[in-house]
């Protein structure tokens, strides 16, 4: 049997886990594609690095053109990360009729179109299910799972080291800085967390699903983003209080062809089970028309989560390969985007101000809600002690964006509003 023989471009944490699970599964990957699965050539920085795993000192390179223009490499799996350079190896891999398979979130998001049309110019396969939920089979499954089902909405965990700092927030009272030192610390986070905290890491991601949920082309400035840095232990303890979790959630919604994608802190009921993942878990909710809701549970990140999805990936192209139907996947966004105005973008929202504590604040503020016609589920008000002031907690029923920013920019001018300390998604 004639192996099929792969090129490796990277071969960090997650590259190292590829080299394990393929040479350690030999003998499964074969009884599944028919002949063996041999990496040819594994790009690195430093060919004489001391590393934590046994390779064959002629299979590394540091240049990646030995890899792309490798005439018997059949295969490119992609782990290098980066988008620049990172494009243009994979353009030139699918140009020479190589299939490719990545971890690359960044890239996809960015340039997700052009590599899919490029692929299914030359007839190859683009594989990606690594890039979004780490070991979570979620792209394979809106693809094929999915394909004969409408999806009207996608929710997910998807970044793992902000549902860690607001687990342990919600856990421990601990406070948002103290938490994120702790996750930057134990490797979770990144000394500069900017792209995971600010939401910029999911709101990639989102992207990804939306795209294939909803068989449009989503770019990532469609995603409304907010990230999890002005979250406080107040805000956790009030949600508690209230019966809700505080998670940071990507959130697609698609009714009548009008679609919004959208990263936030959002409170969810206590009993959604989207509520219970916690730690650096990431989950996906996915709400179909046929099936109805279904969820996905899973490591989000990790050498062997990822590596297991870019060798199921790899797997999927060999057995293409075989069959003779690589790059017949068809076109995954065929329809047109028609982007949600904030007045057709609706849910529940919590609100928590600071307001004077006299007679009558109470009746001003819920007549400014009256103004926007956003009607209320719950309101409640209570006094701080030594201290002029009063919180009031105020959860809305459905009531669309625009309304909720006018609400809003009122209480900006109102006097008897002396701060707006918080405002929430409420789902579940």
């Amino acid at each position: 049997m004639k192996p099929v023989k792969v090129g490796l471009l990277g071969l960090g944490t997650v590259g190292t886990g590829v080299v394990r699970i393929v040479e350690g599964h030999q003998e499964d990957l074969a009884s599944q594609v028919g002949s063996p699965i041999v990496i040819e050539k594994i790009l690195v920085q430093n060919k004489n690095k001391a590393r934590n795993i046994a390779i064959d000192q002629d299979k590394l390179t540091e240049d990646p053109w030995d890899i792309i223009r490798h005439p018997d490499i059949d295969v490119i799996v992609e782990v290098m990360g980066g988008i620049g350079l990172t494009k243009e190896f994979i353009l030139e891999a699918l140009a020479l009729g190589k299939h490719v398979v990545t971890a690359n979130k960044d890239l996809m998001a960015l340039h997700g179109p052009e590599i899919l049309a490029k692929a299914q110019e030359n007839r190859c396969d683009i594989m990606y299910e690594a890039s979004v939920a780490g070991g979570i089979p979620i792209i394979r499954t809106l693809v094929e799972g999915f394909s004969s089902d409408r999806i009207n909405k996608i929710m997910g965990i998807v970044n793992g080291t902000t549902n860690f700092i607001l687990t342990k927030m919600s856990q421990e009272g601990a406070s948002y800085l103290d938490v994120l030192k702790e996750a930057q610390e134990l490797g979770y986070a990144e000394s500069d967390p900017t792209s995971d905290v600010e939401g910029l890491d999911a709101a990639r991601k989102m992207t990804i699903l939306a795209t294939i949920g909803f068989r449009a082309n989503v770019a990532l400035e469609d995603v409304s983003v907010q990230g999890i840095s002005s979250v406080t232990k107040e805000d956790i303890l009030y949600a508690k209080r209230l019966g809700y979790e505080v998670k940071l959630l990507g959130i697609a919604e698609r009714q009548d062809d009008l679609i919004s994608i959208s990263v936030q802190p959002t409170m969810v009921k206590q009993s959604h089970p989207i509520a219970s993942v916690n730690g650096v878990f990431n989950a996906v909710y996915v709400y179909g028309e046929a099936v109805g809701e279904t969820m996905f549970y899973g490591a989000g990140a990790g050498e062997l989560p990822t590596a297991t999805s870019i060798v199921s990936d790899l797997v999927a192209v060999v057995k293409n390969l075989k069959l003779g139907v690589n790059g017949m996947q068809g076109s995954l966004a065929y329809k047109e985007k028609k982007l949600k105005t904030d007045d057709q973008i609706s849910s529940k929202y919590f609100l928590l101000l600071k307001v004077a504590d006299r007679a009558g604040v109470l009746a001003r503020i819920t007549q400014v809600f009256a103004d926007f016609e956003v009607s209320l589920e719950s309101v409640l008000q209570q006094p701080t002690p030594s201290n002029p002031e009063a919180e009031i907690i105020i959860i809305t029923h459905d009531a669309n964006k625009a309304a909720i920013q006018k609400v809003l920019a009122t209480f900006e001018s109102l006097e008897v509003v002396h701060k707006v300390k918080s405002v929430y998604r409420v789902e579940g």
